[in-house]
């Protein structure tokens, strides 16, 4: 009977073992939970098992907008976040007076574009027409520069790149701003004249960089801003797994998903750490000096 029990006792224990040894896939991977704002497409797919080999269980946690996975990242809740480039994060750091979360790599840079259902041109849009914009700082401010590019409206130089539209200082044909956040810039299209859409959502909503009327330039000087990043909290920036996971992003099967996600538009860059956070500073000092 004492022998009975002690084998049972051995065999417990080594099922505990074996239980603290596993995770959510079964295969003693290390679990790496990303928070992400669209977690379809064949990007993610690729990125999983590209990680897998490396023994890398990447679990997504979807956001159904633009403030949660960083509220998220800031709180422990998960371990980073991808979804965002450095003119969004720089405001929201400010504005929710945040200092431990930090760029680990970049991702992709994707231009915006003007959209519309009605016109395909934009000598096509009537005066007084409702345009689609997103609200938050960073996509406002890159939405209202392309129309400034495109001669459509004037901005005040001193707006930078956060513009809004109490800085238009010429719109002579009279557009009017809906703003909104920016997933809900594909949904809106049957609805207003036309809406600026960063080609990552445009692409989940099936639309090509091609469609657009006129899109901004992701290789000028002034894209870095724009550039999308992996962020973590600054005590993990020397992880070594969420490093190998940036390192995937540049893998060549990740850049053609990307271009196949995005419709064509996104492009992979390679930009370290040290610079991302350079850029991400300035961008913060602009923000706390506007």
């Amino acid at each position: 009977m004492k022998k009975t029990i002690i084998s049972l006792l051995i065999v417990i224990s080594a099922l505990t073992i074996l239980a603290a040894c596993s995770n959510t896939s079964g295969e003693g991977l290390e679990t790496v939970t990303i928070g992400v704002t669209g977690a379809d497409g064949p990007v993610w797919e690729t990125m999983k098992e590209k990680a897998k080999a490396e023994g890398i269980n990447i679990e997504l946690i979807e956001f159904s907008d633009y403030v949660l996975p960083n509220k998220a990242l800031s709180n422990g809740e998960i371990d980073m976040n991808s979804f965002q480039h450095l003119a969004f994060l720089g405001p929201f750091l400010v504005e929710n007076k945040l200092d431990n979360i930090v760029p680990i790599g970049s991702t992709s840079l994707n231009p915006t574009g003007l959209y519309s259902d009605k016109y395909q041109d934009i000598s096509e849009i009537p005066d007084g027409s409702l345009i689609a914009v997103s609200n938050d700082p960073a996509n406002l401010g890159r939405g209202l520069k392309l129309l400034d590019t495109a001669g459509l409206i004037e901005l005040d130089e001193k707006s930078g790149i956060y513009g809004t539209p109490e800085d238009i200082i010429s719109n002579p044909h009279k557009f009017e701003f809906k703003e909104m956040v920016s997933q809900q810039t594909t949904q809106v299209l049957p609805d207003v004249a036309a809406s600026l859409i960063n080609s990552g959502i445009a692409g989940q909503a099936g639309l090509t960089v091609e469609e657009s009327i006129i899109h901004d330039d992701p290789y000028s000087e002034e894209a870095r801003p724009y550039v999308n990043v992996f962020a973590v909290q600054s005590k993990d920036k020397d992880n070594e797994t969420f490093k190998t996971i940036v390192k995937l992003y540049q893998d060549e099967e990740v850049k053609a998903a990307v271009k196949e996600d995005t419709g064509g538009a996104g492009t992979v860059v390679d930009i370290p750490a040290d610079q991302l956070q350079e850029t991400l500073d300035q961008l913060k000092a602009d923000v706390k000096n506007k």
